[in-house]
């Protein structure tokens, strides 16, 4: 326990410390520009920071986010400070933070989470947009309006009276802020923040501009406790409401945001709310400014290398410890430089990265809506007409509806309706179903996700009079049968089940929907094959006629698969190869007659001569699987194969690999024989085609690879075989090698268990 906190204390101060002091660097100038933006009292922003890092560091849910005043509430606290005075607003505070407490113990931290993002991104954007407009007046030596729209009807009058030494600080603060970026790394390592002011103030201080500096003075000696507000309770709470609600939501997103800049413990949310209130109940007590998650300073501290929460906490100490101790450099800094750093923040929170996201998700309309009725009316205006909005598409594309319709080559209609049916597309689905043919034929796939009532009622009335006017319909649900359920009068919504309900041509027929091709009788394999193939020509034909077109002219497949004949194996599945890929050649037990080898057989040897002499395939695979029949038939002595003489002779081409197998594992059979004779047989297949002079020659010189594959079926997992060993062309005669596997085989016989059936392939 002892060495582990050590371990802890010493992560802390390589990692935590550092970064800790970058964060406070960057926090510091933050702080007191949003006071400013905020209508507040500078130290009021210093409070916050202090209070964001010691107390919700502490308390929070996230090990690296930061806390402190955000620039996105500056908007609602300015219009606070108007209405009911600074001590008034303090208690706001408070009371969100209440609210965000009592949130945060109920657990309902994941439902801010259901505000779209692009609400958040627009409101933000405006807060800066009217940040900028508001400030820029004060960079240029005057003083910003009530409004943005008066802002910027005043913009030009301020430019043509601009004041030349407070419009130089600004510019010049300006500049280092755009610059900072492109200096190298090494310098960098002071925030863009902090080097700017400090430019900014030694320039004005060096040539004895006429700027107007800093005052903390007033805003101490302001200090007091917090007060009731006085006028329309309504109001008061609406204003508690939407401080708690805002904070604890940018909050939230921001540690959602900050969970993917690091690999460290993911964020408690609940937890975060709870440490938010707290920390919001002990900045409005003490006179500070409203806290949250803020984005910029927790992103600094991910990148300086913060791991744990300590980083915030030590920010907040260092933040306390500059206010009192040097407090007095404050005083040095120029107003209109604070004011450009926050034109530079706010034109920095119009995100062109954003609108590039909502853009991809097309929610472009919810973001400029909620930037502009911002602006123009207000924040909570703004919030409740992008999310009013936002509600609106996301009912728009839960409705949307097409229908596609094209004839095939059989004369037969095809009309493909995806997305959800609901009362809302019944008008548009009655129209492009009544302007079907009467009495044609249609094949009509349905791939929605949800049906209603109404939806059904126009659908099958329609389905009723067009086979009562000759025609016919056929219906194809290719999601789940809602259709069929609704017709059938059974339940309303699908039972769900992983397996049945993707409708996929890799399953079985048994564990695939029977469509309405096939008779709810048909149960033979001549039907279910008909039934295939009418399911191939309605669905996949159409997206792989051009493959084909291109494949009847010739085929160049790059490998020879030799496979079981075993009904479980499917060489497309296991491969992930599609058509013209392989050439394959299938047999009981995936065996490669050694040439010359008796009983005689030409397939195999066919196969091989074609693809290795025409084709040029550059690759035989030989492929087995677990369970094999046919080894277990080998391990049998033949026993089990004793009424197939065709079977018992085949079976002989397998001989050297059992002869293997008993080199290798001995004269005792164990539990798991049957699946080790699998794979060797597998290696043995492989030495036998090296038996074949033009392959053995092509491999030799590196024309051609053999490759080894084993199939374990219970796991669906394919497994490399490696080869036995670097082989030689076999140039003796098979008898004698026969005779010897032969005795091989006399060995086990008698001493082997039932571990298969032959007639498993």
């Amino acid at each position: 326990m002892f060495r582990d906190t050590k371990s802890s204390w010493l992560s802390t101060l390589r990692h935590d410390v550092p970064a800790s002091l970058v964060v406070f660097l960057v926090a510091v100038p933050l702080s007191l520009g949003i006071a400013m933006a905020s209508g507040a009292p500078l130290v009021a922003g210093l409070i916050a920071a202090v209070v964001g890092g010691i107390v919700a560091g502490a308390l929070g849910g996230s090990a690296v986010q930061v806390s402190g005043p955000a620039a996105g509430l500056s908007l609602v606290v300015v219009d606070l400070v108007h209405t009911y005075g600074w001590r008034a607003t303090c208690m706001i505070t408070l009371l969100a933070g209440v609210v965000q407490l009592v949130l945060g113990v109920f657990k309902a931290a994941r439902a801010a989470l259901v505000v779209s993002p692009a609400v958040i991104h627009g409101m933000l954007a405006a807060v800066g947009v009217i940040i900028a407009l508001a400030q820029l007046h004060i960079v240029l030596g005057g003083s910003s309006q009530r409004s943005a729209v008066a802002n910027l009807v005043e913009l030009p009058g301020q430019i043509a009276n601009l004041h030349g030494h407070k419009a130089a600080v600004g510019v010049l603060t300006i500049l280092v802020l755009a610059l900072w970026t492109r200096l190298p790394r090494r310098i960098q390592v002071v925030p863009a923040p902090l080097a700017a002011l400090f430019a900014a103030a030694v320039t004005a201080w060096a040539f004895g501009w006429d700027v107007t500096r800093v005052d903390l003075s007033d805003s101490v000696a302001e200090w007091a406790f917090p007060v009731l507000p006085q006028g329309d309770w309504h109001l008061v709470v609406g204003a508690v409401l939407l401080v708690a609600l805002l904070a604890g939501c940018e909050s939230l997103l921001c540690c959602v945001a900050v969970d993917g800049m690091h690999t460290g413990r993911r964020a408690d949310l609940d937890q975060e709310l709870t440490g938010q209130g707290v920390a919001n109940m002990v900045t409005g007590a003490l006179g500070g400014l409203p806290v949250a998650g803020v984005i910029v300073r927790s992103s600094a501290n991910v990148q300086a290398g913060g791991r744990t929460r300590w980083s915030a906490i030590l920010h907040g100490v260092w933040v306390l410890v500059f206010a009192f101790g040097f407090g007095w450099t404050i005083t040095l800094i120029p107003l209109e430089a604070l004011a450009a750093l926050l034109v530079f923040i706010g034109v920095q929170m119009v995100n062109l990265g954003h609108v590039k996201k909502v853009h991809g998700h097309g929610e472009v309309p919810v973001y400029v809506v909620t930037m502009v009725t911002v602006i123009l009316l207000g924040l909570a205006e703004g919030v409740l007409a992008g999310l009013a909005l936002a509600a609106l598409l996301a009912l728009r594309r839960l409705t949307m509806l097409t229908v596609l319709k094209r004839e095939d080559r059989d004369g037969r209609l095809r009309v493909t309706i995806s997305g959800s049916l609901t009362f809302l597309g019944v008008p548009r689905l009655t129209h492009e179903l009544r302007a079907i043919p009467a009495g044609s034929h249609v094949d009509l796939d349905l791939n929605i996700d949800f049906m209603d009532n109404a939806a059904f009622e126009a659908l099958h009335s329609w389905r009723l009079d067009h086979e009562r006017m000759g025609g016919t319909v056929d219906i194809d649900e290719l999601h789940d049968e809602w259709y069929t359920l609704a017709a059938s009068g059974g339940r309303t919504l699908p039972k769900k089940s992983p397996l049945k309900a993707p409708d996929r041509s890799w399953l079985p027929w048994a564990h695939r929907r029977r469509t309405a091709a096939t008779p709810p009788d048909s149960t033979g394999a001549e039907c279910q094959l008909t039934a295939g193939a009418r399911e191939f020509h309605r669905r996949t034909a159409p997206l792989v006629r051009p493959i084909f077109t291109e494949l009847a002219r010739k085929q160049q497949p790059s490998h020879l698969f030799i496979t079981c004949a075993d009904s479980r194996i499917v060489p497309s599945l296991i491969t992930a190869s599609g058509p013209g890929d392989l050439f394959t050649v299938r047999n009981i037990g995936n065996l490669v007659p050694r040439r010359g080898a008796e009983p005689h057989d030409d397939s195999v040897v066919a196969a091989i001569e074609y693809a290795t002499q025409v084709l040029n395939v550059r690759t035989i695979t030989v492929c087995g699987h677990s369970g094999c029949g046919a080894m277990a038939g080998l391990l049998s002595a033949g026993v089990q194969a004793g009424s197939l003489p065709g079977l018992r002779r085949w079976l002989r081409h397998g001989y050297h690999s059992l002869a293997t197998f008993i080199e290798r594992e001995g004269d005792r059979l164990h539990s798991g024989a049957l699946d080790v004779l699998c794979r060797v047989n597998v290696q043995q297949q492989l030495e036998n085609l090296r038996t074949y002079r033009k392959v053995d020659e092509q491999v030799r010189a590196g024309k051609l690879e053999l490759v080894g594959l084993y199939f374990d079926i219970s796991s669906a997992r394919v497994h490399m075989v490696p080869p036995l060993r670097p082989a030689t062309p076999y140039v003796g005669g098979p008898a004698r090698e026969i005779v010897t596997a032969e005795h091989a085989t006399s060995r086990v016989l008698g001493n082997s268990p039932q571990t298969g059936h032959a007639g498993r392939g």
